[in-house]
């Protein structure tokens, strides 16, 4: 028996071919008061896996700002539900939430789908798709920042500075991508970056630590992300470094820098030429060392104390509660 289709189903909204991405559907309200959009389609590119996206939104009224997690894995691994075996979920969703800061999940293609610039693509997609749907998302568009761990801060260090200003208006609109709503501002206001990598070219003599991930032979990350070896092309590791972006006249975001001093994986010292790139930019910038702490602040005592100071920074240049 042919079922009939929901009462506000109208097949005149319909379109062929369909948009790249899906309009948000009501979210479900937890008895905490919390409500959740989950798994919403924010782009689609044909032979690729749907880039999905999750907004948790304080309990109420809205419209709240908004910040952009971004999963780390190496570009080769990780999804948007899950920080760092170090960070507890509820830890890093309810102290967002707990400011008064919507807080958006999102998925991005690893670089074994699709080598770089791919993965900017994704999140400056996430960024309009966010701004497009503000209102039913119940989330202010003037008000959105990024936060990414490890390759997530690389990839949101490069939010924050690939803009007009960084870089060629060509170069501009090649990494700024056209997936999903596919034109639009995807400007940030604030970024905490943890452990990202900052300049891939200086990484190129680095030893990666071992034991690496066992199973199936594990590629190397940086020339999955490029497609070629960073040694031996220094413009591909180049145009994916955010440090090549931080020049004077890109008037930077605010951004929080946190990294561990022990980091075998990325060494500190990457973070400490982003800061100083962005303070010979003009930027605002604050270099927070966790002292003795490895990759993905293993080692470190107080793992609630950082995520508290990554989202109070949030909170103050998002203005959460005003």
């Amino acid at each position: 028996m042919t079922q009939s289709p929901p009462a506000e189903f109208d097949i005149t909204d319909m379109t062929w071919p369909p948009p790249p991405f899906q309009q948000p559907v009501p979210p479900v309200t937890g008895a905490d008061g919390i409500r959740r959009f989950d798994g919403i389609t924010y782009a689609t590119t044909p032979g690729y896996r749907p880039r999905l996206l999750d907004v948790q939104l304080p309990a109420g009224e809205g419209p709240f700002p908004a910040v952009i997690w971004i999963h780390g894995g190496g570009w080769l691994d990780g999804d948007r539900r899950y920080p760092p075996p170090t960070v507890p979920a509820a830890l890093l969703h309810g102290a967002a939430l707990g400011a008064g800061l919507a807080l958006v999940s999102i998925d991005y293609r690893h670089s074994l789908e699709a080598p770089f610039p791919a993965q900017l693509h994704d999140v400056k997609a996430a960024i309009r798709y966010v701004r497009r749907f503000a209102p039913a998302l119940g989330i202010d568009p003037d008000r959105i920042g990024v936060w990414g761990e490890s390759a997530g801060g690389h990839l949101a260090a490069l939010a924050g500075l690939v803009r007009p200003g960084s870089t060629d208006a060509e170069t501009l609109a090649a990494l700024e991508g056209a997936h999903g709503v596919g034109t639009g501002d995807t400007g940030v206001l604030a970024v905490v970056d943890w452990y990202g990598v900052h300049d891939l070219p200086a990484l190129a003599a680095h030893p990666l630590p071992m034991p690496m991930p066992t199973g199936a032979e594990f590629p190397n990350p940086y020339e999955a992300l490029l497609g070629v070896p960073v040694a031996e092309q220094a413009e591909p590791a180049r145009a994916a470094s955010p440090v090549t972006y931080a020049v004077p006249g890109s008037n930077p975001p605010p951004f929080l820098l946190v990294h561990g001093t022990a980091d075998g994986l990325v060494p500190y010292s990457q973070s400490e030429a982003l800061a100083e790139a962005l303070t010979g930019a003009g930027g605002e910038v604050a270099l927070q060392p966790v002292e003795g702490a490895d990759h993905i602040f293993l080692g470190s005592p107080d793992i609630p104390a950082i995520v508290a100071e990554s989202v109070a920074f949030l909170a103050r240049h998002l203005g959460a509660g005003a």
